[in-house]
């Protein structure tokens, strides 16, 4: 997508994020906001603690010099203990410069019908803001183009043979079928491609050692999330000085902008009432990442994006 000038167009994104528990998000964030290609134009929180959730994304946008971006609080559902919540302990959502929006799922809805533009729907988290937004306007699943991490279509978690129920589909499983079954274009990265993406070495080595204040803050973050006492065993044995987390969210970023480096599939999905994405002919056809063309060279997309080549 061009302007009459040849210049590639940024992609208008409206980005919904359960930022706070797993790190991935903050990783994705980050990246986001240093892909040119992309226009961000509201960040919604999703799920459990919304307001902590939106002071994560307020925080960052700050030290990113990003407040033009709108910020948008979730429907708050369970109480979830958030890993990175020490980290905004003392913020307060209210001094944010930018725009905030006490109803995040209204925002969704506002942004897209009130645009004559395409959006791109980034999904990062579970879906039941996604299924308010769709059931109070079911119109804007016209308008715009659906992208997130979502499911395990033939491989489980880093590679497993076997798929499994993911956290973003089983959580709440109602929710995602609702958006699986809505008109909108999907394309997703599932387990079989997110859950392998990880940092270490030299490429981890150079965005632990970046000094830009927004990968400073990302490792901060990863330090303070590695405290938690909330973290399952698997991560619990992470070096914040020597790896990543999987960074899972990483390639819908990604994906909202190319999928050069992936190999994509179109397949019925159905999502189950247990939260299993099962390939089904007569489900909605989903543009399924099922493989990488070329891990070691996202990879390194990726460090250079988060650092600009630093």
């Amino acid at each position: 997508m061009t302007n009459a000038n040849n210049v590639p167009k940024r992609i208008p994104v409206i980005v919904e994020t359960d930022i706070g528990s797993d790190m991935d998000d903050m990783w994705a964030l980050v990246m986001l906001l240093r892909s040119p290609e992309l226009d961000p134009r509201l960040i919604v929180s999703g799920t459990g603690d919304t307001f902590t959730r939106a002071k994560l994304i307020s925080k960052t946008l700050e030290i990113a010099g990003r407040t033009d971006i709108e910020v948008g609080v979730g429907i708050p559902l369970e109480n979830i203990k958030l890993p990175q919540a020490p980290w905004v302990e003392d913020y307060k959502l209210d001094e944010y410069p930018g725009k905030v929006h006490i109803d995040g799922v209204g925002a969704i809805i506002d942004m897209i019908m009130n645009s004559t533009e395409e959006y791109t729907l980034l999904c990062l988290g579970p879906l039941p803001n996604i299924a308010a937004a769709l059931t109070r306007e079911p119109e804007i699943a016209n308008r715009v183009r659906f992208v997130g991490m979502f499911g395990s279509i033939y491989k489980g978690y880093m590679g497993a043979p076997d798929p499994i129920s993911t956290f973003n589909i089983g959580r709440y499983s109602y929710s995602a079928r609702h958006v699986f079954n809505a008109p909108w274009d999907m394309t997703v990265t599932p387990t079989d491609t997110c859950s392998v993406v990880r940092l270490a070495g030299e490429k981890y080595q150079k965005v632990r050692d970046c000094k830009d204040p927004l990968v400073q803050a990302l490792i901060e973050n990863y330090r303070i999330w590695k405290q938690s006492d909330e973290l399952n065993d698997f991560y619990k044995n992470l070096d914040p000085d020597v790896e990543s987390s999987i960074l899972f969210d990483t390639v819908a970023v990604y994906l909202a902008f190319s999928d050069e480096l992936l190999k994509m599939e179109k397949l019925g999905l159905r999502v189950t009432p247990d939260g299993f994405t099962r390939v089904d002919e007569s489900a909605k056809l989903v543009n399924c990442a099922l493989e990488w063309r070329d891990l070691e060279a996202f990879e390194d997309f990726l460090v250079d994006r988060l650092t600009q080549g630093n």
